[in-house]
């Protein structure tokens, strides 16, 4: 006859902790949160140059980008109270293969809302803030993210043994923080002084922007090899699919924002060969990101019929990415004066705020309920299922 060893006081009472759901929203707080201030900042910044403008669509663009700061205040001091009380599973949280990927998002975060300060900000705040602000975000998500760029890749390789099905979107999620300094800095070298410090800030820029690139390029890769290889993702994991176009949108949007801002830090021929590059570039790129958000909108759509989708967080993953293929596809429209890319970036903002919409709602919805506070599904160890939760509680 088999005896089965009942666990020890302290392994009952952690247990009888993580049964219960918790009351201390900030215990399960992870940085993949930072993703809604991500999501509701794009729909302000992607608002401000949007080619149809109309009585109204400013004001409503401010008051949204406004409402994302206050999420970023809240967001940024719930982490620090998650970090003070519960560190040990905040430091769980950077072991975990998943959800340190998510990184990335506090340093976005950061650098969305300092671009829409500058771009919507200033009208309230005048520039001279606007421009201070920006430049405090930028500065703190750009070594954020660089930090972000570099240890949640160099602990995959060095601790984490991946298996062949776990590539997945949320990969990409460390890497592309770069390619968000790139095109943010952008906007920040007109306020850069004239010299040396300009051009140090032009070419700090495009760096970023080839570090993101290319090890974007390396992980859209392998998600790609294990879509093929592999049976359909988790329906949990779904969303993440499009987290690939934030690269490419956002490599697109880059490029046309250093362009512009070329003439005033490079010589001529240098100033001339970006904006070449800008476009074609840009449309290529723009092209693989629209066979992608078809792709991932039909794996989407045979997930939620045949396995269902739950929401989660994940579901963040259908909004900054889609905004950076709008502010990319405003940039081409610029640039090529194509009617093409002006409805393409009228539609996708449709989708865009569509989305973002319906995942605003569920998060509030969620929140409010306290299921999106709850830790991960645990399976409990054989040992500690053999004694009946009730003679734990008297037990402890």
């Amino acid at each position: 006859m088999s005896t089965k060893i009942a666990p020890s006081a302290p392994a009952r009472r952690r247990l009888l902790r993580d049964l219960e759901q918790p009351r201390d929203a900030f215990r399960h707080l992870g940085p993949n949160w930072f993703a809604s201030v991500m999501g509701t900042g794009i729909v302000a910044n992607a608002a401000a140059t949007l080619p149809l403008q109309f009585p109204g669509l400013r004001t409503a663009a401010t008051v949204v980008w406004a409402c994302a700061s206050l999420l970023l205040v809240v967001m940024a001091t719930s982490w620090t109270v998650h970090w003070v009380r519960h560190r040990d599973i905040a430091l769980a949280h950077g072991n975990n293969p998943v959800m340190s990927q998510f990184y990335g998002a506090p340093p976005m975060a950061l650098m969305t809302i300092g671009a829409g300060t500058l771009l919507l900000g200033k009208d309230w705040i005048g520039l001279e803030a606007a421009v201070a602000v920006d430049w405090t975000l930028w500065l703190a998500g750009t070594v954020l993210g660089l930090l972000a760029a570099f240890t949640v890749p160099y602990r995959m390789i060095t601790r984490h043994k991946a298996a062949p099905d776990a590539a997945f979107g949320g990969w990409l999620m460390p890497v592309v923080p770069p390619m968000v300094s790139a095109a943010m800095g952008a906007l920040l070298i007109p306020h850069t002084p004239a010299g040396q410090l300009r051009l140090t800030m032009i070419l700090a820029c495009l760096a970023m922007f080839g570090i993101s690139l290319f090890a974007a390029f390396i992980v859209i890769n392998m998600i790609f090899s294990r879509l093929v290889h592999q049976d359909m993702p988790p329906a949990g994991t779904v969303p993440t699919l499009w987290i690939v176009l934030g690269p490419l949108g956002q490599s697109v949007t880059a490029a046309g924002l250093l362009a512009n801002a070329a003439p005033s830090a490079l010589p001529g021929e240098y100033a001339r060969g970006l904006a070449v590059f800008a476009e074609v570039f840009g449309v290529v790129t723009w092209g693989f990101a629209m066979i992608w958000l078809v792709i991932a909108a039909a794996v989407t759509i045979r997930a939620a019929r045949t396995t269902g989708l739950p929401f989660n967080l994940t579901w963040w993953g259908f909004t900054f990415p889609v905004g950076t293929c709008v502010t990319g596809s405003i940039g081409l429209a610029a640039r090529t004066d194509a009617n093409l890319f002006r409805w393409a970036a009228i539609a996708l903002y449709a989708l865009l705020v569509a989305a973002w919409a319906v995942t605003a709602v569920r998060t509030a919805k969620g929140a409010l309920r306290g299921t999106l506070f709850l830790p991960p599904p645990t399976p409990v160890p054989a040992a500690v299922r053999a004694v009946p939760v009730p003679a734990l509680r008297a037990a402890s």
